[in-house]
């Protein structure tokens, strides 16, 4: 009976293991050397650049959305281009004001999803790109992911993320996140993406339930349920400030995670066997690490505490449970820990993560709308304009302008009779971006141009270049 006993705590405890190690360990290793050997094809330039509308869901970004957008304008895409900015703020709203800009505001908080419904139904090229305010885009991350459009089978491109401090931990974190992505990707699909740059076709765009909290996974899945291909492309990488605490990552991350479990309930025929050429990727990426990962590794520290009167395994694995709690306190109060203590740090973290993020999803805590701070702008010095050139408005050197500026052709709003026309001579646009309000209350001090009083048309309102 002994015996019995024995095997039974055996078999539990090896299960435990394997599903503790799935998620960090196992599915990594899986999916490394099922792409191992293959190398996704690097498609050349087209001779044709499909047209794209950006869309930037923005709130509470007023002290960053102007150089978002300036970056934008300033972008070398050669084909046709929109930018469309959905902000939910007015702050914001007045921030992304300019020529070359769509903005549509609706004075209250609707959340990303909504916020991202509104963007895409008022794109009007073949391709969206979905593309956060602070986040800023390498050169050549646009040319780089709309290639991947010459092909019919692909329906949606996610770029990688990176943040400002890729020695630190959260960096470390992201480096890892990128190369599954990588080799997801080179097996056929990823279904990780990321709000940062996330580009799709427009057709094959669904409405997202406003009530999700992933919108851009969500949208992932939809992409892949229609047949489609949703890749990877390192070379389309954007670069953001990485959380200030991780007090702050911990909020971020656990509403994450419960808004991914529930996904994965309410589009549970996705899991089944053989629905999604990702499915095996929902399991591994999504479900067990995020929710049976971490409840295992709770259980096996619990059977490991009374077994350590009589085991050395069972001391050995708490003695490294308290490594990596002692890393991940470290990291809880601002400081990097050294070496291979850092992959301990960030697996304890994770786990810790995980299961805050069940914690919320069994408590339905997963909102599509949370608390969110104002965003500061970046400490950085402005940079300097050439010799004779006047800064653009907010200071910094100001990007080449785009379409009607460089042709000198009026720059017309959707609701003309509220914003009226401002009209540029030819190359003055050149080099420039110029505020409408700035050029009403005549701060350019050129003469140039008209504008009418901005006023309010009911509740949502746009700017822009005429369609």
């Amino acid at each position: 009976m002994a015996g019995v006993r024995a095997l039974g705590r055996g078999a539990t405890v090896a299960l435990l293991g394997v599903t503790t190690l799935y998620g960090h360990v196992l599915y990594p290793v899986y999916i490394g050397l099922k792409s191992r050997g293959l190398t996704p094809v690097t498609p050349t330039d087209p001779d044709e650049w499909p047209s794209v509308s950006v869309v930037v869901a923005a709130y509470r970004e007023a002290a960053v959305i102007g150089t978002k957008l300036d970056e934008l304008l300033a972008a070398d895409y050669p084909g046709p281009m929109e930018i469309i900015v959905v902000a939910d703020d007015e702050d914001t709203a007045t921030a992304a004001r300019r020529a070359g800009v769509r903005v549509l505001s609706s004075g209250e908080r609707l959340g990303k999803a909504r916020a991202v419904n509104r963007g895409v139904s008022a794109a009007t090229n073949d391709i969206v790109l979905l593309t956060d305010a602070n986040a800023s885009l390498a050169p050549g991350a646009m040319r780089a992911g709309m290639r991947h459009f010459g092909d019919p089978t692909v329906g949606a491109v996610a770029g990688e993320k990176q943040v400002d401090d890729p020695q630190g931990a959260q960096g470390f974190y992201w480096k890892f996140e990128s190369w599954l992505k990588r080799c997801e990707s080179a097996t056929g699909a990823t279904i990780g993406v990321v709000g940062e740059f996330l580009a799709f076709r427009r057709e094959a765009f669904r409405q997202l339930p406003g009530d999700t909290a992933v919108d851009d996974a969500w949208l992932a899945l939809d992409v892949l349920e229609s047949g489609l291909r949703v890749i990877y492309e390192p070379e389309a990488y954007s670069i953001e400030t990485s959380s200030p605490t991780y007090a702050e990552e911990w909020e971020r991350r656990t509403r994450i995670v419960a808004g991914n479990l529930d996904m994965m309930w309410r589009r549970r025929a996705a899991m089944t066997p053989g629905a999604l050429l990702v499915t095996p990727q929902l399991w591994g990426h999504r479900v067990v690490r995020s929710s049976f990962g971490p409840m295992a590794h709770v259980a096996l520290v619990a059977m490991s505490v009374p077994a350590a009167r009589h085991s050395w395994a069972a001391r050995l694995f708490l003695a490294g449970n308290l490594v990596g709690a002692g890393s991940a306190g470290a990291l809880a109060v601002g400081r990097t820990p050294p070496g291979p203590t850092r992959l301990a740090a960030q697996v304890f973290f994770l786990q810790a993560v995980a299961l805050g993020g069940v914690r919320r999803f069994l408590a339905h805590d997963r909102p599509a709308v949370w608390p969110k701070p104002e965003r500061l702008a970046p400490a950085a010095t402005p940079a300097l304009t050439t010799p004779g050139e006047r800064p653009a408005p907010g200071g910094g050197a100001a990007p080449a302008a785009r379409g009607a500026l460089d042709a000198g052709e009026p720059v017309i709003g959707p609701e003309a009779a509220a914003t009226g026309p401002i009209l540029l001579p030819p190359g003055f646009g050149s080099g420039r971006i110029y505020d409408p309000k700035a050029i009403e209350q005549d701060e350019y001090g050129d003469g140039f141009g008209s504008t009418q009083s901005q006023q309010s048309q009911g509740q949502a309102r746009t700017y822009g270049p005429a369609q």
